[in-house]
């Protein structure tokens, strides 16, 4: 019978490379539906920041923590690394357009936005299925990207509300109910 391996058997061991492309893994990963975030934030001069964010998971119900990440390059990087606190949104079907443009650059992503200040002043889409507002708990570096741990301080939701899906490179609204 062969041992359980232990937490140092894997510490030595290092993965195999890659035998695809990195446009084959991108489009693998698009095969998995997600739903659709606005990561919101009010930056340290007071601006508003927000970017469209598919990489949202939940992590601890105790404490209330959630994950999602950004790439390294992104303009909004140092922003999301110096405030202390960022409300995610969770898109409603009616908000698709928005997924679209939070995710464009060299627009005011805010334009035309309804939203109100969250308890530490990250902005709050109206019309959003749930929402967190959460404290910029810890931050790890993973590849090209950062993966944000937030501890929840508030959240809400909206019961029998479509959510956005994004599959495939694509926003689906509707027929999940």
């Amino acid at each position: 019978m062969n041992p359980t391996p232990t937490h140092t058997d894997f510490a030595h061991s290092s993965a195999l490379p890659p035998d695809f492309s990195q446009s084959q893994f991108r489009h693998a990963l698009g095969q998995f539906a997600t739903g659709v975030t606005v990561v919101t934030a009010v930056n340290p001069e007071g601006g508003l920041v927000g970017l469209t964010v598919s990489s949202f998971n939940s992590v601890s119900l105790s404490p209330p923590l959630v994950l999602w990440s950004l790439a390294l390059k992104s303009s909004s990087m140092a922003a999301l690394l110096a405030c202390k606190h960022y409300a995610i949104n969770v898109l409603s079907a009616e908000q698709s357009a928005l997924g679209s443009q939070f995710a464009t650059r060299g627009i005011d992503r805010y334009a035309g936005v309804h939203w109100h200040p969250g308890q530490h002043g990250a902005p709050l889409l109206v019309g959003a299925v749930a929402t967190f507002e959460c404290f910029n708990r810890s931050r790890h570096e993973e590849g090209d990207h950062i993966i944000f741990v937030g501890e929840v301080e508030r959240c809400s939701h909206r019961d029998q509300v479509d959510p956005v899906v994004y599959h495939g490179g694509q926003f689906y609204t509707g027929g999940l109910r």
